[in-house]
């Protein structure tokens, strides 16, 4: 069974959502995304999404736009990562999620790069500028192989639409909280509640909400309402605000900050239900 199928399962099991931390794989190098990924697991995440980063990031705002420009000037390459994941698994499961570019899968050929993403240890993909009309061929390779594609819904997509995703998806469904791109808001839209509420009516996936969630509190909140959370451009901050700290405290301090998040995800009593806004 894939890995990704077996934490949400396990989850269920317990009663709890996944919080999902996100990082830019080489921000600020390798060998600290290494490190910051297993210190992750030890604050309590439950999966990780790594962005492979990419020149011209569509659904990506300011903050992991930045890293990722930071990481290619360090010349990070697809296959250090690749390489960088098949470490890893001597030393942990936690599952991986790789959030990517078609234009790189584009350039390797679907079926290669899905071989590839197996064999070093990937769970699932992300693919934000592929649309679902057009991505039947990489769903077909990666059903055979039991690699995830993890499709988004967004506010604004129409039923048709949702309707397609939500059959499709696989590993989880990644709802956007919010119209736009991925960062940190001070508050979280009115309509999430009743949103997310349409969607599991039409899947029994795990829905896993992610843009714009950046506190505990909003990660409480979600964590009510969906089976999991995703926090990026807050971590991707932390990252960034301690660039001049030595190794081991920098990844002290980001794991800090993950286990308030996995606290406030997980900790549910803590915050009372209230709708968000």
């Amino acid at each position: 069974m894939n890995r990704i199928d077996k934490k949400f399962e396990e989850l269920k099991r317990k009663k709890e959502p996944a919080f999902i931390p996100f990082i830019t794989a080489g921000d600020p190098d390798i060998e600290t995304t290494e490190d910051l990924i297993l210190a992750f697991e030890k604050k309590g995440a439950d999966i990780i999404e790594l962005g492979v980063p990419f020149s011209d990031p569509i659904a990506d705002g300011p903050v992991i736009q930045a890293s990722y420009h930071r990481a290619l000037g360090k010349g990070v390459k697809v296959a250090q990562i690749f390489d960088m994941i098949s470490r890893l698994r001597s030393k942990t499961q936690i599952p991986v999620v790789g959030m990517i570019s078609y234009s790189i899968v584009y350039k390797f050929g679907s079926k290669a790069f899905v071989e590839m993403a197996l064999k070093a240890g990937f769970d699932g993909l992300t693919i934000p500028d592929l649309p679902i009309e057009e991505n039947e061929e990489i769903f077909e390779i990666s059903s055979k192989n039991d690699l995830k594609i993890v499709c988004f819904v967004a506010p604004t997509t129409t039923n048709q639409r949702m309707n397609l995703i939500t059959q499709r998806t696989q590993g989880f469904l990644y709802y956007i909280s919010v119209v736009g791109i991925t960062g940190a808001r001070d508050m979280l839209p009115d309509d999430i509640v009743q949103n997310i509420n349409k969607l599991k009516q039409l899947t029994s996936i795990p829905i896993v909400v992610g843009f714009g969630v950046s506190t505990a509190k909003q990660a409480s909140m979600v964590g009510k309402i969906a089976e999991g959370v995703i926090v990026g451009s807050a971590i991707v901050r932390e990252i960034e605000k301690y660039e001049h700290e030595l190794h081991e405290k920098r990844i002290e301090n980001v794991g800090n900050f993950v286990e308030e998040l996995v606290i406030g995800t997980k900790n549910l009593p803590k915050t009372p239900l209230v709708s968000i806004g």
